[in-house]
């Protein structure tokens, strides 16, 4: 895949406004480790833009009613994904964030986001997913056509997926798809891990099979192309 291009979010979107890190890390859950992530993370966290049936003339439902946008300036190389959780979790809508590190030259920006589920007290997410970093000032695209806002957070999402989606497939099966795959990914790094260590062969050749296995369910999951696909539109 092409890396994804940052978007040029719409100016009548606009909204701007610097959201205190306490809102996030004085919440009655949040550990000690969390709060100094937050301190040590984060310079400044900025509610930038909002998509929604008034400012976009897209028209949401209860899956989508809006889409926010968050700027989040780092203070160091990056921003780790407990800090988003805790800014996803805290916003009941759902959110795409852009992180900004360095300065000058060196300024870089890196889109990121989960799939949002919303429902009940608490949104249901996924793992992150991530464009690489991109130079701050880098050409930006026009958001991709969409006919609601549930189909723009769907496109928005696959744009950052690490692998295409495949004909058909909805946001929440290609991402259950990835999440498979990470975890296919870990358990392979662990089996051979195993197979350099263990000593006895018919252990071994045990190993060797299920790593087999495993490698080809993922080679399976990461294909672009299942014959199994079903033709479902593509939305949220």
């Amino acid at each position: 895949m092409t890396e994804p291009a940052l978007f040029r979010w719409p100016t009548a979107a606009r909204f701007g406004r610097v959201v205190p890190k306490t809102k996030f890390y004085e919440h009655a859950s949040a550990s000690t480790a969390l709060r100094e992530r937050f301190v040590t993370d984060v310079q400044r966290i900025t509610w930038a833009y909002k998509l929604a049936d008034e400012t976009i003339h897209l028209r949401g439902d209860a899956t989508v009613p809006e889409i926010q946008v968050f700027t989040i300036d780092a203070k160091g190389d990056d921003v780790g994904d407990s800090v988003l959780t805790a800014i996803d979790k805290a916003v009941l809508f759902p959110i795409i964030f852009e992180v900004h590190s360095g300065t000058g030259e060196c300024a870089r920006t890196r889109m990121t986001a989960a799939h949002k589920r919303l429902g009940g007290t608490t949104p249901r997410l996924s793992g992150y997913f991530s464009t690489g970093w991109q130079d701050a000032d880098a050409a930006r695209v026009p958001l991709p056509p969409a006919i609601d806002l549930p189909s723009l957070y769907a496109a928005l999402l696959a744009s950052i997926l690490p692998i295409a989606a495949r004909p058909g497939e909805t946001v929440s099966a290609a991402i259950g798809r990835m999440e498979e795959a990470r975890r296919l990914e870990r358990e392979i790094t662990a089996l051979e891990q195993h197979l350099r260590t263990e000593p006895q062969f018919n252990r071994k050749v045990e190993v060797r099979r299920r790593l087999r296995d495993r490698t080809a369910a993922l080679t399976e999951l990461t294909d672009p192309v299942s014959p199994t696909t079903e033709e479902v539109p593509w939305t949220g």
